[in-house]
């Protein structure tokens, strides 16, 4: 690129496309409930924070149904930090906030 010097055009390697099924999307949480739409998007919160992609899908036309999903190689991962979050409680998420504004 002509912004980057360091570039050189003869050194790119072509991008590897990963086709791994640990890539493939799975369930992690699905919620018809009234508060399944504020559910969906604190775990998504927590995951994407700690590095975890996630998609939200909703059912239909109507937000009736959320279904958080993540990558089939991280469910683990994922369960065990949202078991953290959990334990941890409302008290660490208002801590780690006010942190946050701190600095």
């Amino acid at each position: 690129m002509a912004q980057d010097p360091e570039h050189d055009e003869d050194e790119h390697e072509p991008e590897q496309v990963l086709t791994s099924h640990a890539l493939d999307l799975v369930p992690l949480y699905d919620s018809s409930t009234v508060d399944a739409e504020l559910e969906a998007d604190v775990i998504r919160g927590v995951l994407d924070s700690n590095g975890i992609a996630t998609l939200i899908q909703r059912g239909g036309p109507f937000p009736l149904y959320f279904q958080v999903l993540v990558p089939r190689g991280k469910v683990l991962e994922a369960q065990r930090l949202l078991a953290e979050a959990r334990a941890a409680g409302p008290e660490a998420a208002a801590e780690a906030e006010r942190a946050t504004e701190e600095s």
